[in-house]
């Protein structure tokens, strides 16, 4: 009787799908966690979807980092609390030593401080622990980390390194594929009279990759920025409000979930509640419940379009990483109306596929690197600024 079975899990099956286990050439899984309870229950979960196998077992950071030559996973499962180093420091160092895309499996939703430093660190997404196969969700959740495991074994992930002043850095991109660094802002920022033209909300919406994004572009910020940001996150709904309590500990600017009837003030980021889409309606923030589009809720279609309604030309859409499509037919609206919108280059992108599509559909006035973007904001917003 195999381990999965003493722990009263069947042994075959799906327990997302129930289809039979095919021959097919399946996706390697590291499975790192300490707990043999939950090592065994992931091991069933993951086994039992036909797209999967369990590469090897790690119970520590340490003991994963030496597997990994042996087994040679596509994808890791990684716990954030384990015995010696935590799941920040395994994440970094699989990044700097053997890059692998690693989806950060949390149990508890409300302390994301190491989950989110993981995803900072390299990991691509954060996902709930199932926990115990009683849950009435267990089925959901169980779904939800097979189907991100099978994503993010896709992505390519790329080797980070740690310059001399300590920094986090990517791995060097051909100068050819770079944007130009004139400093000069195109045409479409500058009015009639030659100033920038005056904006009034900026909507920053994301997938995979995002959280490490957002951060970078939030925590270069000033206190004084002069008006709202509004962000929707591709995430599951119980880590939503900790996401937002994280993203503040790294913005330079207060940081809260999005509430119903609010107004927006300047210098105020604005983060879409879990399985809510976020709108601006005339002068208030808006919630709704409103089906899924573009298969999430929040989606950013539905926060750049409320924009471009709200606003028009005076507002700013940035379309950054992630996987699908979601926001960049919006992002196409916003452009529609004169909005000033911005699309993640390739170069910086953990996924290309949202920003690309928008770029693909002729809905970003430029693409630029992670790096650039928030001093691109600043420029854009700046009073006092010309365009030579």
């Amino acid at each position: 009787m195999s381990g999965v079975e003493k722990a009263g899990f069947p042994a075959t099956g799906s327990p997302i799908t129930g289809a039979p286990i095919t021959a097919a050439r399946r996706i390697r899984v590291l499975v790192v966690e300490d707990s043999p309870v939950i090592q065994q229950l992931l091991s069933h979960v993951i086994g039992a979807d036909p797209r999967l196998e369990v590469a090897g077992i790690a119970s520590s950071g340490e003991q994963a980092l030496r597997m990994i030559d042996r087994t040679v996973p596509d994808v890791v499962s990684l716990d954030i609390r384990l015995p010696g180093i935590d799941g920040f420091e395994v994440t970094s160092r699989i990044m700097r030593q053997n890059p692998l895309p690693i989806v950060v499996v949390a149990s508890d939703v409300r302390d994301l401080d190491i989950p989110m430093r993981a995803l900072q660190a390299g990991a691509l997404a954060v996902v709930e622990k199932p926990g115990s196969m009683a849950r009435a969700d267990y089925q959901t959740v169980a779904h939800h980390l097979c189907t991100q495991l099978v994503i993010m074994s896709q992505v390519k992930v790329i080797r980070h390194r740690i310059s001399a002043r300590g920094a986090k850095s990517t791995a060097a991109m051909p100068a050819g594929d770079m944007p130009a660094q004139d400093g000069r802002l195109p045409a479409a920022a500058v009015a009639s009279d030659g100033n920038v033209r005056r904006f009034r909300a900026v909507g920053l919406v994301a997938s995979t990759g995002g959280p490490a994004a957002l951060a970078k572009i939030l925590k270069d910020m000033p206190t004084d920025f002069p008006m709202p940001v509004f962000v929707v996150q591709h995430m599951g709904a119980p880590f939503m409000a900790g996401f937002a309590s994280w993203l503040g500990t790294v913005s330079a600017l207060p940081v809260r979930l999005a509430e119903a009837g609010l107004p927006p003030r300047p210098a105020t980021v604005y983060v879409a509640p879990g399985d809510r889409h976020l709108l601006v309606d005339g002068a208030t923030l808006r919630l709704s419940a409103d089906p899924v589009v573009c298969g999430q809720r929040p989606s950013g279609e539905v926060l750049f379009q409320s924009m471009a309604r709200a606003y028009g030309a005076a507002g700013i859409g940035v379309l950054l990483t992630g996987m699908g499509e979601d926001g960049a037919r919006g992002l196409v609206e916003m452009h529609r109306t004169g909005a000033y919108t911005i699309a993640e280059h390739a170069s910086t992108a953990v996924i290309h596929s949202m920003p690309g599509t928008a770029v693909r559909l002729g809905g970003a006035v430029e693409e630029l690197p992670l790096d650039r973007l928030a001093g691109r904001l600043l420029q854009l917003t700046s009073d006092d600024k010309m365009a030579s």
